[in-house]
């Protein structure tokens, strides 16, 4: 910092002015001690230049405020500072509409505009709109990149008529088409591949023919011939590794860095890259002696990588970035086993596509399209490295009028050849970057090579400042340079004016004079230290102002009562009150005078209490109110507010027609049970009432004077006596007959079993006494007839 600047900053401190702490805003807090420091705390902020403006003892940074706090003031809007950031478009060729004749790739637009300048104010947003367009006929370069390991031998053979195929494919979306073609193995070095002589020949088993290992070769430039293509890629053998994994990241590396080598267009770029394992990183090389980090530089000489014994694989996040810078898509073609792991990459490289490989690569040129019309739809943004303090933000207005923002406003999808879509990006500015230099950056979409340079200027000072007088009169007979209202002192100078030099001060803290009792607040932050004197500001009301050697004094900041200072009765000093006669206290707020406390018998609190501060506090805790004649538990007083209570709570009682004249002095309260009224407490005795109405219900209250104030507690529902249960009453009368009538039944039934069995007791006994003869009955008859058959045996026979 400029070292007269730094005197200035020693000197003022940090100060806030009162009116300022009442307001809060960041202008005032930034304690901005020139022109350019206050507009670049924020937008809203400005400088008045008006040498009138500042009241004595305000601080230079007083002049940075709001806006409208500098015109409430008294600055003059003539006289205030506050620069507005501005854009200016340097180049804006129209986006390519569809023509017939063909054009060359450097007169396709598709992004506009293509230059701009800004200038950017510190909190103020310049807001930039970008329009795409897809360019219809647009022409693409597509490097064929392929894995020539043992697992590849089928797939070689169908990719050796790629090139007329692709192309009689690919001129149904461009007239402009070239193809190149690469093949990579794997690093030169054990334990990759096997590095014995033989090996090294002819890395294949029993009679294979195969050729000698190799990181990664460069086939065929790109090329617009494509049976040129045919023809090499026919001639090209299968190679040979140990391990599963190959080398791939080395030759997309040195495809994406040696443009010259591969031929790249600034044109739609694709690579198909074509395996069917996975890939080392960076890391990996340690396995065979490889420590030094790829350096991602060009290394192909004749075509050949010639540095893959040298530096390790690249990392997956130096591949991206040389990727996008070289404006890359890419696209890997694998097969079914690893289409997981380059999905996963696929999330990590931007504007690339997975395609599922078959078996032999049959279906490579589909896979391609397919590919190609999913990274050519999709449009994303994406920004070089911002400055300090600079931070953008997007918005995208993409088809069917889609608005995305946040991340995804950098992007729009599912976009057609003629499709145009916009952004709108913000560019802020906070501060001003240390050299206060213009910067540049970049915005481009990925994957394509054009790009929207935009130049950024800061505005760090005020118009004002150009217009500084040096050795200006007014800063003390030309001790300094008058600038935006206020002086920048020359060396060796202090003070607003800079009236001061600083070996006119005994002690090295210009400061230390302005300090009560060696502290660290200034002036008791109300005054400015002026060569080691305090100047006391001034406040907005003239009647209120700071005072004493270190501006510690006010005469507004005393104690108040009843939203008075003093309340009413003395004046403030020094934030002490010195009260008016008969008044005492902080806040002269205590009365000496005794009138106040008569009570309606002219007794002072009505002999139940004493009079302090012109109040009564009474001795006997049953007496209450302004003079102690209040006595809420004393006998009669639930009868006599029962009639008040009723009218208001329930609109019922003798009182309900008078009862908004004669009952309203008291507050209600409503409660939902006998639980929710309050209890008594010593400082607020209160009684507890019970009575009924007319219509024999009871409602509960309590009654209670809080200071002057007569508060009631109503419980809201009235317990009334219940009428007779009809239903229950008729039940059981019901019951009771059908219980009778069964016990009736039950007990004639018992009688007659007793009578029953006394007569058949009866029966049994009078059976067994009787006597009957059981030899021969005089008229019984027997039906037997005996004769006597003369002719036999004079034997008898019963017929």
């Amino acid at each position: 910092m400029d070292l007269k600047l730094l005197f200035i900053s020693t000197l003022f401190g940090i100060i806030v002015c009162s009116r300022a702490q009442q307001e809060g805003n960041e202008c005032i807090k930034a304690n901005a001690l020139s022109c350019g420091e206050c507009i670049q705390v924020g937008a809203k902020c400005g400088w008045c230049t008006d040498t009138e403006f500042l009241k004595q003892g305000e601080p230079t940074s007083a002049r940075c405020d709001e806006l409208e706090s500098l015109k409430k003031r008294g600055c003059s809007e003539t006289k205030m500072e506050n620069p507005h950031g501005s854009q200016r478009i340097l180049k804006n060729k129209n986006v390519t509409h569809r023509k017939k004749e063909k054009l060359r790739p450097e007169d396709i637009t598709q992004i506009q505009p293509q230059k701009l300048s800004l200038k950017l104010r510190s909190g103020e947003p310049q807001n930039i709109k970008l329009k795409f367009k897809r360019a219809e006929d647009y022409p693409i370069d597509l490097y064929y990149l392929m894995d020539l390991s043992y697992s590849m031998k089928d797939d070689l053979e169908n990719v050796k008529n790629l090139g007329t195929s692709l192309m009689k494919e690919m001129s149904k979306i461009t007239s402009d088409f070239r193809i190149g073609f690469g093949s990579f193995v794997e690093k030169t070095v054990m334990p990759y591949i096997s590095t014995t002589p033989a090996k090294l020949l002819n890395p294949c088993t029993g009679d294979q023919n195969c050729t000698s290992p190799f990181s990664y070769k460069n086939v065929l430039k790109l090329t617009s011939n494509g049976h040129q293509f045919n023809s090499l890629v026919g001639k090209q053998q299968i190679s040979g590794n140990l391990d599963s994994p190959e080398g791939g990241f080395d030759a997309i590396m040195q495809v994406a860095v040696c443009g010259n080598h591969i031929g790249w267009r600034n044109v739609t770029r694709l690579l198909v890259f074509s395996t069917d394992a996975g890939f080392h990183f960076a890391g990996d090389g340690k396995l065979g002696g490889i420590v030094l980090p790829n350096d991602g530089k060009c290394h192909l000489k004749d075509g050949m990588y010639t540095m893959s014994h040298y530096y390790d694989y690249p990392s997956i996040a130096h591949l991206v970035q040389k990727l996008s810078e070289n404006n890359i898509q890419t696209i890997f073609a694998v097969t079914e086993e690893f289409q997981p792991v380059y999905k996963e990459l696929k999330n990590l490289i931007p504007k690339s596509a997975v395609g599922t490989l078959s078996a032999n690569s049959s279906n490579v040129i589909n896979l391609i399209i397919d590919a190609y019309n999913s990274l050519s739809s999709e449009v994303i943004l994406e920004n070089s490295k911002l400055p300090e303090g600079v931070t953008i933000t997007y918005q995208s207005r993409c088809k069917n009028g889609l608005v995305n923002e946040g991340e995804n406003g950098r992007k729009c999808s599912n976009i057609s050849i003629g499709d145009e879509v916009s952004f709108n990006i913000n560019i802020t500015a906070q501060g001003c970057p240390k050299q206060g230099k213009p910067e540049t950056i970049k915005i481009k979409p990925l994957g394509f090579t054009e790009e929207v340079e935009i130049e950024l200027n800061f505005i760090c000072e005020c118009d004002c400042h150009k217009h500084g007088i040096k050795n200006s009169e007014m800063c003390h007979n030309g001790n300094g340079t008058f600038e935006c209202g206020a002086c920048r002192c020359n060396k060796g100078r202090v003070g607003r004016q800079c009236e001061c030099r600083k070996d006119e001060v005994s002690t090295e803290d210009l400061d230390k004079n302005c300090r009560r009792d060696n502290g660290t607040d200034i002036c008791s932050n109300n005054g400015e230290c002026v060569c080691g004197t305090c100047e006391c500001k001034k406040r907005e009301n003239p009647e209120e102002r700071y005072s004493g050697k270190f501006c510690e004094c006010d005469n507004f900041n005393c104690d108040r009562s009843n939203n008075k200072l003093c309340g009413g009765h003395g004046h403030c000093e020094c934030r002490v009150c010195i009260c008016d006669a008969n008044y005492t206290g902080s806040a002269c707020d205590c009365s000496l005078d005794t009138f106040t406390c008569l009570a309606s018998n002219k007794q002072i609190c009505n002999g139940r209490g004493t009079c302090e501060c012109g109040t009564c506090r009474c001795t006997d805790p049953k007496f209450q109110g302004p003079t102690c004649e209040i006595c809420p538990t004393c006998p009669g007083v639930c009868t006599e507010h029962k009639e008040c209570v009723q009218c208001r709570a329930f609109g019922t009682g003798e009182k309900k027609d008078t009862c908004e004249r004669d009952c309203g002095g008291f507050n209600l309260n409503m409660v939902k049970d006998r639980d929710k009224l309050p209890q008594p407490v010593q400082a607020f005795p209160l009684m507890h009432c019970k009575e009924r109405d007319a219509n024999d219900c009871w409602f509960y209250y309590t009654y209670a004077v809080n200071n002057t104030e007569k508060e009631v507690h109503v419980v809201e529902v009235l317990e009334c006596p219940a009428g007779p249960d009809i239903i229950p009453i008729v039940a059981g009368v019901v019951a009771g007959i059908v219980l009778i009538g069964l016990a009736l039944l039950l007990i004639w039934k018992l009688l007659m079993i007793i009578h029953d069995r006394r007569e058949f007791a009866k029966f049994e006994k009078e059976k067994m006494n009787a006597k009957w003869d059981t030899t021969e009955n005089p008229i019984y008859k027997s039906p037997i007839n005996k004769f006597r058959n003369p002719n036999y045996g004079r034997k008898a026979v019963a017929l």
